[in-house]
C-alpha cells in the first residue's frame, strides 16, 4: 500500500478541514452556522507544460487552506485517512487568515 501520493500534472491533493460542532466553552452549534468548504494542501503536482514545452507550476503550495467547490474531486483513501484530488483549475480560491 502506498505511504505518500503525489498527484500529477497540475492535480491537487487536499484534506477536508472538519469544522468543529461545539465551541471551546462547549456549546452546540447548529446545522445553520455552516462554515465554508474548505481543505488544507498535502500535495501538489508539479505542473504542466505550455505550448512551448516551458513548465507552468501549480500556484498552490503544501500547507494552503483552499476553497473547495460543493461537489467534485476524486476520493482517495491513505493510510486510514481520506483525501480528495481536485485539477489546480476546480479549486476556487486560497483563504488566508
Amino acid at each position: 500500500m502506498a505511504k505518500r501520493l503525489i498527484p500529477s500534472l497540475n492535480r491537487v491533493l487536499v484534506e477536508k478541514v472538519v469544522q468543529p460542532n461545539k465551541t471551546a466553552a462547549g456549546i452546540l452549534l447548529p446545522e445553520s452556522t455552516k462554515q465554508l468548504n474548505s481543505a488544507k494542501v498535502i500535495a501538489v503536482g508539479p505542473g504542466v507544460h505550455d505550448r512551448d514545452g516551458k513548465l507552468i507550476p501549480v500556484s498552490l503550495k503544501e500547507g494552503d487552506t483552499v476553497l473547495l467547490p460543493g461537489y467534485g474531486g476524486t476520493e482517495v483513501k491513505l493510510a486510514e485517512k481520506e483525501y480528495l484530488l481536485f485539477g489546480e483549475h476546480d479549486i476556487l480560491g486560497r483563504l488566508e487568515e
